[in-house]
């Protein structure tokens, strides 16, 4: 069985920061790519980004240069750093991750995800 947890989502002000993290955890030999999605109300679930586990990044257009995806493969855990926030990123992030489990099983895994909403 394999765990995907986010935290770190909230309110904050136009213009504010905020970090989340994405926890994996149980039975885990290798956790390939991973990613961050959201969903914003009335909107299609979009890939926010995502990060190999070499560390390569890509990021959809109207984030570029705002938030930061990272990983600590020590840690089977992900982060995503959100600066400059508008009202447009409010939204349910996801996690999403691909994982080679102990069971030799390549499977893909989501979390329940954290609400950021950006509101004055």
């Amino acid at each position: 069985q394999v765990n995907v947890v986010e935290s770190g989502g909230g309110l904050v002000q136009p213009g504010g920061s905020l970090k989340l993290s994405c926890e994996v955890s149980g039975s885990i030999d290798t956790i390939f790519n991973m990613a961050w999605h959201r969903e914003a109300p009335g909107k299609q679930l979009e890939m926010v980004a995502s990060i190999t586990r070499s560390g390569t990044t890509n990021y959809t257009d109207a984030v570029k240069g705002r938030f930061t995806i990272s990983r600590d493969n020590a840690k089977n855990t992900m982060y995503l750093e959100m600066n400059s926030l508008r009202p447009e990123d409010t939204a349910v992030y996801y996690c999403y991750a691909r994982v080679y489990t102990i069971h030799v099983v390549i499977g893909d895994y989501w979390g329940q995800g954290t609400q950021v909403t950006v509101s004055s």
